[in-house]
């Protein structure tokens, strides 16, 4: 196998990445852009249902990515030099997994081919979170997920309105 051959992520370190490569990493879970709290004494951190006010639940991508951080001041930007600080990356985090010289996982779009993939294997928040705008922020701890159980969905219950949660059937630009 040449080097051609390899991919990117097998064969350059997370700081020599092009910007389209570093962005193509990311799988489009959106796991990173819910409310999370952390145990003041376990320093342990949990991943709520609660969406960030930017995140698109039907498509999992950023409403206004390349200005979240003027509209969400507590958005923190991912850097290669970063990765290793922040423990609150989901398991499955291309970004994590390569930081640790791990391969990416089967359903990943760069492996899969498909921008659905991450959906389909139930790794994404797609149907299982609600908006920000549905809860008061104070009340985070009533919306604690687990995202590794598959068959977890928000409960519609716990939604104001009585909106359904997102369709998986919405398509997904990337």
């Amino acid at each position: 196998m040449t080097t051609v051959d390899v991919p990117f992520w097998k064969r350059k370190r997370l700081d020599e990445l092009s910007r389209d490569e570093w962005e193509s990493l990311c799988d489009g879970c959106a796991r990173c852009c819910v409310h999370k709290l952390e145990d003041e004494d376990s320093g342990e951190i949990y991943y709520t249902a609660v969406a960030c006010r930017l995140l698109d639940i039907s498509t999992c991508r950023c409403t206004s990515y390349s200005d979240r951080t003027k509209h969400v001041p507590g958005c923190i930007p991912l850097t290669a030099k970063r990765v290793g600080e922040f423990q609150w990356l989901p398991h499955t985090c291309a970004y994590r997994l390569i930081a640790e010289g791990k391969d990416l996982e089967p359903w990943h779009p760069l492996i899969s081919g498909s921008d659905q993939s991450v959906h389909e294997a139930g790794i994404s928040v797609r149907g299982r979170v609600i908006p920000e705008e549905m809860v008061d922020l104070d009340d985070l701890e009533d919306f604690i997920a687990d995202f590794d159980d598959p068959g977890q969905a928000a409960d519609d219950d716990d939604m104001d309105d009585g909106d359904a949660v997102a369709d998986d059937a919405a398509e997904e630009p990337r």
